[in-house]
């Protein structure tokens, strides 16, 4: 039995042990033994505060000697095990993970750096660490400085005009992202009323893009009210409860009648089963365990849509989607080496990259015939009979303008043919 579990021991049990041994190895130690070092220190103060006899204090002084040096030797020796013991996993680690230059041919950003940086200052801007995106956008200043000292000086004028207009991007998504984090810790804490308020500044550009959220917001804000105040610890009174949640509807619910009047009559409707809201048709309305973390997320994906962002950071996705699909690239790029031949097609993979279904944006469609997947200068079309073939197919099958569908008894003209989009 234990040749067997030596057998399926994990091959990362080694790093696994060295992070276990680097976490037991932290600074605590050291910190308690400086704390005792600074308790001698103070009793000796207080035994020659306001001593004048000078034997006394030379002997507390004296008596003090070893006791201060044992414990800084304690502190070294503490220091010294961390400092191992941070070795140490990293040998484990250079170990577990060796380094090795990936089998590519070119680095497709190499000759970009400019938009690399970009794209991490606007990742850590949407991440709400401001400072950080400031620290990293000075330094990477200093670094064109630099690199620009041998450079002509138009293209010195040039890299400058960049700088200042990353420097102004940065400025202006620093004071968006800042009001967007504010709210959302408002949102956190079951304070609605600064979302609304935003939502309803901006009401007019957010129906445009057939958004809901100013209305998702004071129906929430009525649920809120209406559970009173078992839900939200306020006294309930004109501004809580029924009555509040009453009050709150006549004043900001009547104008979403015209969109939402089938929602609105439910919320109303869900009084006349107040004594038993749990058993009634309308529970799940009022189930509101998630409805604040749900309207958290709408609120991130609506305030970055009108700054023409993405509710994600594209940093975030592109460098997840990569780790997923690297080692298949990597184990397939390296197969295709081993057997001295290339995949050729232009913007194809030749596997399928298995990634979770939010990171699946575009809709892949294969040709039934030609097993070829569609591209904008062969998109899919499909026949009268509803089968769906790529154009380059159906332009094959086709006699003259006449075609017969590959897959049914269905002829047709290629005029009739329907270009579609996924």
């Amino acid at each position: 039995m234990a040749g067997s579990d030596e057998d399926t021991q994990s091959p990362f049990a080694p790093l696994l042990a060295d992070l276990a041994r680097m976490r037991r190895a932290n600074l605590k130690t050291a910190i308690d033994d400086v704390d005792k070092i600074l308790d001698l220190l103070t009793k000796a103060r207080e035994q020659v505060a306001g001593d004048v006899d000078a034997h006394r204090i030379g002997m507390t002084m004296t008596a003090l000697q070893n006791p201060v040096k044992a414990q800084l030797e304690d502190i070294n020796s503490d220091l010294k095990d961390v400092t191992r013991a941070q070795k140490g996993y990293g040998k484990a680690l250079d170990k577990a993970f060796p380094q090795r230059e990936l089998p590519m041919e070119t680095d497709a950003m190499a000759d970009h750096p400019a938009l690399i940086n970009r794209a991490l200052a606007m990742h850590l801007l949407r991440e709400g660490q401001f400072s950080v995106a400031s620290t990293f956008l000075h330094e990477d200043g200093d670094d064109e400085m630099k690199r620009d000292d041998d450079e002509d000086d138009a293209d010195d004028d040039a890299d400058d005009d960049g700088d200042s207009a990353m420097q102004n991007l940065s400025e202006d998504l620093q004071d968006r992202f800042s009001e967007m984090y504010g709210i959302l810790a408002q949102l956190k804490q079951r304070n609605l009323t600064p979302a609304i308020e935003w939502a309803r500044v901006n009401n007019i550009r957010l129906e445009a893009k057939g958004s809901n959220l100013e209305f998702e917001l004071c129906k929430l804000q009525y649920i809120w009210l209406f559970k009173g105040h078992a839900a939200n610890g306020l006294p309930d009174d004109e501004s809580n409860g029924q009555r509040g949640a009453r009050a709150y509807a006549h004043r900001h619910l009547s104008r979403f009648q015209s969109r939402h009047l089938h929602e609105i009559q439910q919320l109303a409707c869900a009084l006349i089963y107040i004594s038993n809201l749990e058993a009634s048709p309308y529970r799940q309305v009022f189930e509101i365990n998630s409805a604040f973390d749900d309207v958290a997320v709408s609120f991130t994906r609506e305030f970055c849509s009108l700054l023409g962002l993405s509710a994600e950071s594209p940093m975030y996705v592109a460098v997840t989607a990569g780790s997923i699909a690297l080692p298949r690239l990597i184990k397939y790029t390296t197969y295709m080496r081993e057997k001295k031949t290339e995949w050729t097609t232009e913007n194809e993979l030749a596997f399928e990259t298995p990634l979770p279904e939010s990171m699946i944006y575009h809709p892949i469609f294969v040709c039934p015939v030609s097993k070829e997947q569609t591209t904008e200068q062969n998109p899919a079309m499909m026949l009268p009979c509803g089968h769906v073939v790529c154009r380059d197919s159906l332009h094959r099958i086709a006699k003259g303008s006449r075609y017969k569908c590959p897959y049914c008894p269905t002829e047709g003209h290629m005029k009739d043919a329907m270009k579609i989009t996924f």
